[in-house]
């Protein structure tokens, strides 16, 4: 295939109508970031600022026709995942996504505290798509759920960032906001080094779909041609301006500022 002149970026993630997170989210920091974004669909929720109600996953052939239909007609610069719904589909995007740089954002349980991946799913994740994982970015509640053990200190975040590279990840980015540490602090595990970035914790209730943005920021970055490192660091750079620029939409916990500007 030739490639394009536009970066090109792929999200296969899940649908939130509400548009703070998901799939809407990742499309909107593509577009910041003046890359192309192409997304295939896993699954739907039913929610808004203020609750799910619903989750309906995709047929692991659906959302298998997708990536066969977007793959096959050009091949993206970089692909982020997100929510996957199930064992079967994971097993599908694993597949299609082989020789790709892809970001996975493990996606376990929704801001408002919905399940959204079982045991099943999560070994499957683990198994299968960890190994074609670029970057692994895990909060402290999903490295704990990956790992089995409890991820709340700075020091603990350290050994579980290294622990998920031996389950597979190339590199793994342990986001620390929910760390018991009086700053925010990241952990970047990249290769055999370890980096970490500390910022001041932001008092808001604006923080929906924080996750799905800084993955789909660093996948632009990456999309651009950027270094890893410099993808995680503009990414960083560009969520916390997001956040502290948020606008005020909708009545529980709001989204992020998708205008927010880049470096």
């Amino acid at each position: 295939m030739e490639r394009s002149p536009i970066p090109i970026a792929l999200t296969v993630a899940g649908s939130d109508p509400s548009g703070g997170a998901g799939l809407q989210a990742d499309l909107k920091t593509f577009h910041q970031h003046r890359v192309y974004g192409a997304s295939v669909v896993t699954l739907l929720t039913v929610q808004s600022t203020t609750a799910v109600s619903r989750v309906e996953v995709m047929s692991a052939e659906l959302v298998d026709q997708q990536l066969a239909a977007v793959l096959g007609d050009f091949r993206p610069d970089a692909v982020k995942t997100g929510a996957l719904g199930n064992a079967a589909v994971i097993e599908v995007v694993a597949r299609r996504l082989q020789g790709l740089r892809v970001v996975v954002d493990p996606v376990m349980v929704s801001k408002h505290g919905h399940a959204l991946l079982g045991d099943e799913a999560r070994a499957t994740l683990v198994r299968q798509l960890l190994p074609r994982a670029l970057l692994l970015t895990p909060n402290a509640h999903e490295a704990e759920a990956l790992l089995g053990r409890p991820v709340r200190t700075l020091a603990q975040a350290r050994d579980a960032a290294r622990a998920l590279q031996h389950l597979g990840a190339t590199n793994v980015l342990l986001k620390g906001g929910h760390l018991e540490e009086p700053d925010a602090v990241d952990v970047l595990a990249m290769g055999a080094s370890l980096h970490e970035f500390h910022a001041p914790r932001l008092a808001t209730t604006h923080t929906h779909g924080t996750g799905c943005t800084l993955a789909s920021a660093i996948t632009a970055w990456l999309a651009r041609g950027t270094t890893l490192e410099e993808a995680v660091t503009h990414a960083r750079a560009f969520i916390s301006r997001a956040i502290e620029t948020a606008p005020l939409v909708g009545q529980g916990v709001g989204p992020v500022n998708h205008f927010a500007a880049i470096e």
